[in-house]
């Protein structure tokens, strides 16, 4: 049976089709030639993309499959079908034969060095490693690298980067020798320098960045993700490590204090923003309504956030949107998202892989 998506078809930017059908799995814009259909009425977006999500991670680091697949399926129940896993200690390739699932897209495990991270999730190494580490996590994932540029320093007590310059310019060269793409997690000023002197794809985070690092940014294209509910946690981070580390605490405050700040002039800056919930440890699945939601808090238009969370993530990570021939994974809502964010909360129909889910 076919289904006919009455529409609104939002394709992209400025593409807006007045329907669409779905016939075997596959999206067409040409009336079909069939007996039965099924009517589904509403306005239709391109499956949404968290772009920072850790499938297989808890707090305790590595799940078991079964939970790894729950916590997918609670993605695609909120509307999220296509998923950058930004590193995870366990190995999500079974999801690929699970049809029910959404399209996940792997970097490997994050890499890390030893007690500079949190425990039991990142692949953690000596510095002089990093080369070889990226290269082999490049081999692994899906065409990704995650590194873990900064955490605090206990012996300094305050963030500060992992890598000298020199290595991790050796890394990303590794990856992308790899035929892999990098992004990194940072939260430091310290760090940004490095990362776009090294050839950076991507940043998760960014919440170091200078008005300098924005422009740098923005001229070549660099998308960050800021990871709105990840920042809403500075202030209980600061308040847990005061007492030992009061330098860090001073720092996280302010970052935690001008997030939604932040975000705007990142996005004034004309950096390309993506959105990511950082779900896996300490935040749950389905949460990429509430990170679209931050975002159009923080004065990003509305219009903006959705087309971030849809067509141009998956533009950005070479995934297919509502194309003539393309698989059919879409969610339809009531209301017009780009309209009022909140309806991202509430899909009427997800449509994965051809089938009403």
């Amino acid at each position: 049976m076919a289904l006919h998506l009455t529409g609104p078809v939002i394709v992209g930017d400025d593409d807006v089709r007045d329907e669409a059908w779905v016939v075997e799995g596959r999206l067409t814009f040409e009336p079909p030639e069939v007996a039965a259909r099924h009517e589904v009425d509403g306005f239709v977006l391109p499956g949404l993309v968290d772009v920072h999500c850790h499938v297989g991670l808890d707090s305790g680091g590595a799940v078991d499959p079964d939970l790894a697949l729950k916590q997918a399926l609670v993605d695609r129940d909120a509307g999220t079908l296509l998923i950058r896993d930004a590193g995870s200690p366990t190995d999500t390739r079974f999801l690929d034969g699970v049809t029910t699932a959404p399209r996940l897209i792997r970097a490997g495990r994050f890499i890390a060095r030893p007690m500079r991270y949190l425990r039991h999730y990142a692949r953690e190494i000596d510095v002089a490693d990093l080369p070889t580490a990226m290269a082999e996590e490049a081999r692994k994932g899906d065409g990704w690298v995650k590194i873990i540029a900064d955490w605090i320093d206990r012996e300094v007590g305050d963030l500060t980067p992992l890598w000298p310059a020199d290595v991790l310019a050796e890394g990303v060269a590794a990856a992308h020798e790899a035929g892999a793409r990098v992004t990194a997690h940072t939260f430091a000023t310290e760090t940004m320098d490095a990362l776009l002197d090294a050839g950076i794809d991507c940043i998760e985070h960014g919440t170091g960045m200078t008005a300098d690092h924005m422009d740098e940014a923005a001229r070549r294209g660099i998308p960050v993700v800021p990871t709105l509910l990840q920042v809403a946690n500075f202030e209980g981070y600061a308040a847990q490590g005061e007492a030992r580390f009061p330098a860090y605490a001073a720092r996280m405050r302010p970052m935690h204090e001008r997030r939604f700040a932040h975000a705007l002039a990142l996005h004034e800056a004309g950096v390309p923003l993506l959105v990511g919930t950082d779900a896996g440890g300490t935040i749950g699945h389905g949460a990429l309504p509430a990170e679209a939601a931050l975002m159009a808090a923080a004065g990003i238009p509305d219009a903006e956030v959705v087309a971030m969370a849809s067509w141009r993530a998956r533009e950005f990570l070479g995934a297919p949107g509502l194309e003539e021939g393309a698989p059919a994974d879409l969610v339809v809502y009531s209301e017009d998202p780009r309209e009022g964010i909140a309806a991202l909360c509430t899909p009427r129909h997800v449509v994965l892989r051809g089938a009403l889910v």
